[in-house]
């Protein structure tokens, strides 16, 4: 299990209630070793970020714009 660095946002957006789902994980201290968890509403788009520490276990798929 991760710890979190700050508390992970509702399932719900704080604009207008739609639901949040996981787009993306990027890096954003690879010498804390976290990662920024990018949720976006489903309804309004509205992203939301939130910093976890970094999963070792979790498979990486290449950023095809890095590329």
């Amino acid at each position: 299990m991760r710890t979190l660095v700050e508390p992970p946002p509702s399932s719900h957006c704080d604009v207008c209630g739609g639901e949040l789902r996981l787009k993306h994980i990027e890096s954003a201290n690879r010498a804390l070793d976290l990662d920024n968890e990018i949720f976006v509403c489903i309804k309004c788009g509205r992203e939301q970020a939130c910093t976890v520490s970094h999963n070792h276990n979790t498979r990486h798929i290449p950023d095809p714009k890095a590329a």
